[in-house]
């Protein structure tokens, strides 16, 4: 694992980003230093996450506003996992909500973009080491509203839920398969940090942060 790693260990590592122009970037520093070894690049969260199944690495360099499954939906698979690799989080999201998010769903580092290429060399070095590498967060102030977190598609389930719908008749709705319902809620539980479609309903209504809580 990584936190057993000696100084002549090779770390392997796998990218996921959605820009070409990022990709290359990131394969011409890794590729630069000695004790890292590019396994793979993805171009977005589901063909990473296709990698985690086939490939054995040992750090993983996603973005997270990325197509199709972005790092906060990567990193709520991961918690499923038995065995996996630790994560750090590169974007560009300005949010200064991002990174409390990331540690928070189990990431092991987050490094801004605006960051120098070494502070993300940094960092990615000392998760495969197995420490934590995040910047300076206030853990006394309040974590942001998990409502501000959900996407479009998914404040639409949470209002369908609301009104009693079943999956079955969201998805007809909304023109999509009941398996896409099955994932998009899903993803909506574990952000809002409930079990089930009855608990969802109820952050809905009672929370503060909610649309629904703002009417009543």
């Amino acid at each position: 694992m990584a936190a057993a790693m000696n100084d002549n260990k090779i770390i392997d590592i796998v990218v996921a980003d959605k820009s070409p122009l990022v990709q290359d970037g990131l394969t011409q520093l890794i590729e630069q230093e000695e004790r890292f070894s590019l396994v793979a690049i993805a171009a977005d969260g589901e063909r990473f996450m296709e990698a985690v199944n086939r490939l054995l690495f040992d750090v993983g360099v996603i973005g997270w506003d990325m197509p199709y499954m972005g790092g906060r939906e990567v990193l709520h698979a991961f918690r499923e996992l038995q065995e996996a690799p630790r994560l750090v989080v590169y974007t560009g999201n300005p949010s200064p909500h991002v990174p409390r998010q990331v540690m928070q769903l189990g990431g092991a580092g987050f490094c801004s973009k605006m960051e120098t290429p070494q502070r993300l060399l940094e960092t990615i070095l000392a998760v495969a080491e197995g420490r934590m590498a995040f910047p300076f967060m206030d853990l006394s102030q309040p974590s942001a509203n998990p409502f501000g977190c959900l996407t479009g598609r998914e404040r639409e389930l949470l209002a369908a839920l609301a009104q009693g719908h079943t999956n079955a008749q969201i998805a007809s709705d909304l023109g999509i398969s009941l398996n896409t319902v099955k994932f998009h809620l899903k993803n909506l539980y574990g952000k809002l940090d409930v079990q089930n479609r009855a608990q969802a309903v109820a952050c809905y209504l009672t929370s503060p942060g909610s649309a629904a809580a703002n009417y009543r």
